[in-house]
């Protein structure tokens, strides 16, 4: 809530949002900070205006920075202006009937005005003094030095009326204990309870930097970047089975002058609009607001005579494209390569921001989003996407993208979410996970790993299939690494989640096309099923589709179909077995039986919950291939048979027995194209152990040299491309790609390149 300029000190404005009436008081042009534990005049307005407004739940005073006040202060005042109002409306304390009760006793009036003034600034000074004025009376009527023993006794009732409605107030009754070294007039006290939530005025997303009482610390690291460090905190609160997620960034810590010449560059800047061509390019618009901001902060500071350092005109400039163009605070946390969801509940100004940390699990942060914030961010989305979000499309489903962080965010609005805006922010890693990470994480084993990529080599038509937040576009764009990149690659995505982009920097030949969302109409984006037909007119390629969800699910086995035997066709979708995807294409998405045997495998990837309950885990839990011998149901015609299940005593991928004997239709049929293998299982198992191993190599070569970037897939694009050139040569020289003899030949070549990488 911004008040025109000109406006009174002390204006005030109350605006309802989101089931809460929110008191705006103009501070701008007043000689101090607005300070309810600094200043008892503050204090005494605040407690003044929720007298005449006991519907206000919570308080900001508008200056240089805004001071929020939020609604567990306010009701402690709250509860001090219901009293003030009862005592001067109610009991008329000071009227001329109350005061003939008292007789002629001296001074009662300025008593009472003192004591009735100094509720509203000093609380806990009016009790003190209630409390020692009440002692004093009662040793005068003890001595009997009062000339009128009956008016002396109305006045010390009604004083010690005051006093147990004083007493019962939940400022008072909670800070008992520290009233015993109380000095009148000393605000300390207050400095513990009063703490405002300081906001830069470009943003009302509140932030409380006040850590909780009485919380563990756990663990703190730094979000850095080349302008700006963030501190992180997870701290545990007792009786909380949630972690805490405090975050300070530097917006919020500013010196004076910094935010001044930032409040002059935003108003500029917001007028700024960027043109329509440029919305298509985020990216770039990004970096032409930047150029902008970084000018026009420099101009200010020398204009304004202040000294700036090239670091801190970068940082400024980062904050302002952030709080103009961007996505505010949701970017910051985007930052934090630890972090796997950022949920914001409805009613938006009502619940903190919730995320899922990659070690902490569910967290809930110290920031509160704004209604203005967030209607900001529904605009910035549907300018972006092309897609509407209203009463009539209340669900929009797009992606983001900037700098170095990618997301996925699903934002909903009534009537769908009768509370407001809602959105969920599903963060994507900074660059593409590989087969040798999630070996190193333990999603899966080597074997496994050595498996899946014997199956890409293979050609194979395949399914990822998972619960949320299972990892299986994570999983799914690792097996893209596995496709040698001199085989063209076509992408068909909805909603842009795979590592496209990093591929293609890596040097893939690969082509993304983006898809009208099955939860999206009225748009001019082709329908998946489309898409995925007009990938099939586009040359020999892989074909691989973000997440099968509708009707493009026939489609997708059309290429199947189509394309089987001479190219990899993959996809993911939702489900925890391999019936529950057979379920979901043919009764749900309405493939017919037959086409459904065009899937060669499923791979299933779930969470595991912990033995306490409170932790879950991703694995591969089962590894399945399709045989085609069935008519009606695979489960009861063992249309399934698993390669690999997950045996959750071990925590570990185990090789089923059907695997270890060969029984492979899938396997057999991959071995029977290739010369040297048909017919013989152990040249062939022998190459899926081998792939194991060389996934294995990386790892440890990594850890050996003190690489983490070995596991990236850079390197592992380059490291599959060695692996196929040495079996190439052992193939010239023996026949068969042996491990024993394959293996060293690229044992030597790791190093040597890792020294190199």
């Amino acid at each position: 809530m911004l008040f025109k300029q000109g406006s009174p000190p002390y204006a005030t404005e109350i605006a309802r949002e989101q089931g809460e009436d929110v008191l705006y008081i103009n501070a701008v042009g007043a000689p101090i900070v607005p300070s309810i534990a600094e200043n008892p005049q503050i204090m005494a307005r605040s407690i003044e205006l929720l007298a005449e407004n006991p519907q206000v739940s919570r308080i900001v005073f508008v200056q240089q920075r805004n001071y929020n006040y939020p609604a567990e202060q306010v009701f402690l005042l709250s509860e001090i202006a219901r009293l003030y109002n009862f005592l001067t409306k109610t009991e008329e304390l000071l009227s001329h009937k109350k005061l003939v009760l008292f007789g002629n006793i001296s001074g009662t009036y300025e008593d009472l005005q003192y004591l009735l003034e100094l509720l509203k600034s000093d609380p806990i000074a009016c009790y003190m003094e209630l409390k020692s004025h009440i002692k004093n009376l009662r040793a005068q009527l003890d001595e009997g030095k009062s000339t009128s023993r009956s008016s002396l006794i109305n006045y010390i009732r009604t004083l010690e009326r005051i006093f147990s409605l004083t007493e019962s107030s939940t400022l008072i009754k909670n800070n008992l204990i520290s009233l015993v070294d109380y000095r009148i007039g000393n605000r300390d006290l207050y400095q513990s309870i009063f703490r405002a939530e300081i906001l830069p005025n470009f943003t009302f997303t509140r932030l409380a930097s006040q850590m909780p009482k009485d919380a563990e610390l756990i663990d703190q690291y730094s979000i850095e970047d080349e302008f700006e460090s963030t501190v992180v905190t997870i701290l545990k609160r007792k009786n909380d089975s949630k972690y805490f997620y405090h975050i300070m960034p530097t917006e919020y810590s500013l010196s004076e002058e910094h935010h001044h010449i930032l409040n002059l560059a935003r108003n500029v800047l917001s007028e700024h609009r960027p043109k329509a061509g440029e919305l298509t390019d985020p990216e770039r618009t990004r970096q032409v607001f930047f150029n902008i901001a970084r000018d026009m902060v420099s101009e200010l500071a020398s204009n304004k005579k202040i000294n700036i350092t090239n670091r801190e005109l970068n940082k400024l400039a980062k904050i302002l494209v952030r709080h103009t163009i961007g996505f505010g605070l949701i970017e910051v946390l985007l930052s934090d390569n630890k972090l796997q969801d950022i949920v914001l509940n409805a009613p938006i100004t009502q619940n903190p921001i919730f995320v899922r940390h990659e070690k902490y699990e569910e967290c809930v942060t110290n920031i509160i989003p704004s209604f203005e914030d967030a209607n900001s961010w529904a605009a910035k989305l549907r300018l972006q996407s092309a897609r509407p979000l209203d009463e009539a499309n209340p669900v929009l489903d797009t992606d983001l993208l900037f700098e170095n962080s990618r997301a996925r965010v699903a934002a909903i609005v009534e009537p769908l979410s009768p509370s407001g805006i809602a959105f969920a922010f599903r963060r994507h890693r900074d660059k593409p996970w590989t087969l040798p990470l999630f070996v190193q994480n333990k999603m899966l084993n080597s074997f496994a790993a050595g498996l899946l990529s014997f199956f890409i080599d293979g050609s194979r038509t395949l399914l990822v299939a998972g619960t949320r937040s299972a990892g299986k576009t994570s999983l799914l764009g690792s097996l893209l690494l596995e496709i040698m990149p001199k085989y063209r690659v076509i992408v068909v995505e909805d909603t842009l989640e795979l590592p496209v982009d990093a591929l293609r920097k890596i040097g893939y030949d690969i082509l993304r096309m983006k898809v009208r969302s099955a939860l999206v109409s009225g748009t001019t984006e082709v329908q998946a099923s489309e898409g995925i037909r007009t990938s099939l007119r586009l040359g020999d390629s892989a074909l691989i589709v973000g997440e099968v969800r509708s009707e493009e699910a026939k489609a997708l086995y059309e290429a199947m179909r189509i394309g089987a035997l001479a190219n990899v066709v993959a996809g993911t979708i939702h489900g925890d077995s391999p019936y529950s995807v057979f379920d979901r294409v043919v009764n749900d998405l309405g493939v017919p039986v037959t086409s459904f045997k065009a899937t060669d495998l499923i791979i299933v990837t779930n969470p595991i919950k912990t033995s306490d309950g409170l932790h879950s885990i991703k694995r591969v839990v089962q590894i399945a291939e399709i045989r085609k011998h069935w008519n009606n149901d695979p489960l009861e015609e063992k249309g399934f048979i698993d390669l690999m299940r997950y045996n959750v005593e071990k925590d570990e991928l185990e090789p089923t027995p059907e695997l270890i004997n060969g029984d492979s239709e899938i396997i057999k049929s991959i071995a029977g194209s290739v010369k040297g293998w048909a017919g013989n299982w152990d040249a062939v198992f022998d190459n899926i152990i081998l792939r194991g191993k060389i996934k294995e190599e990386i790892i440890n070569a990594s850890l050996k040299l003190n690489k983490p970037i070995l596991l990236e897939a850079e390197f592992n694009a380059i490291a599959n491309n060695a692996f196929h050139k040495i079996s190439e040569q052992i193939i010239a020289d023996s026949g068969i790609p042996l491990s024993d003899k394959v293996l060293p030949r690229f044992i030597d070549w790791l190093y040597e390149e890792a020294e190199r990488f």
